[in-house]
């Protein structure tokens, strides 16, 4: 969808401004609502994708890749259980590339592949952590539910102000060498100040719920309907819903689920976290894929 950025900006801001009117306890609802809308719908249609992708491989059963999925999944879950400290660190990893793959790619083809790869774990590691250090305290204590490890408040400034450096000090180098790129890079570091102020003004989940939202799953949603049906309409849009609706409602469930178990805010949070990484992970290996794919 062209100029969608400024559709986004509006979002966000309207989002903010709304924050002023919302007590801390309305806006982690409506931030948990924005995310199971797009936020969960945007990786309910993985198996289509999946689909689509291994079209020549039509031997591959929906059944047979649903089940390689949810194994995914379950494997996710379970390393949180077993190894917190490893699952937590692979799906910081796995996110920051994921955000700054779908943002970044259409980076020009002119560089290196490994250049490009850390050009978008940086850029999305920058967003992750701008977010984390205006909300230390209570990172710091989900962290600590997860792992039973408790991380130094200065660490997360410390991981910043280094994928920071790095990441300015890239752009740099791919502004000097690209004319075409360089446009988007200026827009792309105006948008990053606005995320900062997003995030500082707002509650954790609030803040999480603009960017993850508004900034991520929307622009994913269109071009995996791009990707599926050619071309991004509401007719394609209500079409994604139909076939995502069932997955997306599982996954509502299974939620609200663990939300009726357990009500203690901090550890519903914490697994809540650990069930959108457990997730994240197939999700990010099918839109690299599906990335692969459209580039071929």
């Amino acid at each position: 969808m062209k100029n969608y950025s400024n559709i986004a900006i509006v979002a966000s801001f309207f989002g903010l401004w709304m924050n002023s009117y919302f007590s801390t306890k309305l806006q982690i609802i409506s931030g948990f609502i924005l995310i199971f809308s797009f936020g969960i719908l945007h990786g309910a249609n993985d198996l289509q994708l999946i689909k689509n992708i291994n079209s020549e491989k039509q031997s591959n059963s929906m059944l047979k890749i649903l089940g390689y999925y949810v194994a995914v999944v379950l494997t996710g879950l379970l390393l949180f259980y077993v190894l917190p400290v490893v699952a937590l660190l692979l799906f910081i990893i796995v996110s920051a590339y994921h955000f700054g793959e779908q943002l970044w790619q259409n980076l020009p083809d002119q560089f290196p592949k490994w250049v490009l790869i850390l050009y978008q774990f940086l850029y999305g590691f920058v967003v992750l952590f701008l977010l984390l250090v205006f909300h230390t305290v209570q990172v710091q204590s989900i962290i600590l539910i997860i792992t039973k490890v408790s991380i130094p408040i200065a660490f997360f400034w410390i991981f910043l102000q280094i994928s920071g450096i790095a990441f300015i000090s890239l752009s740099t180098y791919i502004y000097w060498k690209s004319e075409t790129i360089r446009k988007k890079i200026l827009l792309e570091f105006f948008h990053l100040i606005v995320f900062a102020i997003i995030f500082k003004s707002s509650s954790l989940i609030w803040g999480f719920a603009i960017y993850h939202v508004f900034w991520h799953s929307i622009p994913s949603l269109i071009d995996q309907i791009k990707f599926l049906n050619g071309s991004f309409s509401i007719k394609n849009f209500i079409l994604y819903c139909r076939t995502a609706g069932i997955y997306w409602l599982v996954s509502i469930l299974g939620i609200t689920f663990i939300y009726i178990i357990i009500k203690e805010e901090q550890l519903f949070n914490a697994l809540f976290f650990s069930f959108l990484a457990a997730v994240t992970f197939p999700h990010a290996a099918v839109i690299t894929r599906m990335f692969s794919g459209k580039k071929s």
